[in-house]
């Protein structure tokens, strides 16, 4: 019988290859927060950094970042068969299975998610620039729209939970109404 691994065991490896490969929680959150600070006013760099972490806790996300990162690190060792290894190593541009890869782990947050990792993919904001950028022997095709993905599913995450956080807030503030003018 084959070991079933258990979500933690994926979850800190996810963590770990992202780190690895040079990016932290902390440039993940700051493009959440650069994508949602129009629409909140009092948001926090924790807000963000709390999404970050809450969507890499969901198999879907640990598994696409295991995929694409192994096959980023094989591109990088000459591993792969052409006429794959030439496509992975130099990001073609007609090449879609990176971002195919990243768009389903996307879907499990909604439209808000879809619509901000087309627009990450597009125009590369923070890390996702420095990772798409072909610097030395490092290959990034999938880790881009992987980080992509990833702060598309928070973004979208902390909009619904602020949502429902103000609701909470605006449900609260009629039961007191309501209390007070039947008291009063």
């Amino acid at each position: 019988m084959k070991k079933r691994i258990h979500s933690r065991e994926t979850e800190a490896a996810a963590k770990a290859l992202i780190k690895e490969r040079g990016v932290t929680i902390e440039d993940i959150a700051e493009i959440v927060y650069e994508m949602q600070y129009p629409y909140v006013d009092e948001l926090s760099m924790d807000d963000c950094v709390e999404s970050v972490e809450a969507v890499l806790t969901k198999r879907e996300i640990q598994h696409a970042v295991l995929v694409g990162v192994e096959l980023d690190k094989l591109a990088e060792q000459g591993k792969l068969s052409e006429p794959l290894q030439s496509i992975v190593e130099t990001d073609e541009g007609l090449f879609g299975v990176d971002e195919t890869i990243a768009l389903g782990a996307v879907f499990g947050y909604g439209s808000i998610a879809v619509t901000t990792f087309g627009h990450l993919d597009k125009q590369k904001f923070g890390i996702i620039q420095k990772l798409d950028t072909k610097v030395g022997e490092s290959v990034h095709t999938f880790l881009d729209d992987l980080i992509a993905s990833i702060a598309a599913n928070a973004s979208s995450r902390l909009a619904h939970r602020l949502r429902d956080r103000e609701e909470a807030l605006d449900k609260e503030e009629r039961e007191k109404r309501d209390k007070e003018e039947r008291i009063g």
